[in-house]
């Protein structure tokens, strides 16, 4: 089991920055990766960043540049450093940890959520 908040959210004029904050809990060896999502109103839920445990990144071409997912081991926590921000970034910030289940039917993967952190973004 695995435990994720989110913090770090909040209403920032265009071309400022933010970083937002996931605190993971629990079994926290199960994971192999994690990774921000974010969903706009009337649009669908997208991936933002992801970082495998053995440190591979991927980001959403829409945020190349100027974000950054990164993790302090010590802390337990990961990041996303968001720069020159812009109104289309604004929408609610999922934090997601994945791990591996081995089932009857073969390996198969569990995706775990946080509450969400708001983020708004004025012109």
């Amino acid at each position: 089991q695995v435990q994720l908040v989110e913090s770090g959210g909040g209403l920032v004029t265009a071309g400022g920055s933010l970083r937002l904050s996931c605190a993971v809990s629990g079994s926290r060896f199960s994971i192999d990766a994690m990774g921000w999502y974010r969903q706009a109103p009337g649009k669908q839920r997208e991936s933002v960043a992801t970082r495998t445990n053995g440190g591979v990144t991927t980001y959403a071409d829409s945020v190349k540049g100027r974000f950054t997912i990164s993790r302090d081991n010590a802390k337990n926590t990961v990041y996303l450093q968001m720069n020159s921000l812009k109104p289309e970034d604004t929408g609610v910030y999922y934090c997601n940890a994945r791990t591996p289940v081995i089932g009857a039917s073969g390996p198969y993967r569990r995706d775990y959520w946080g509450q969400g952190t708001q983020v708004t973004v004025s012109s």
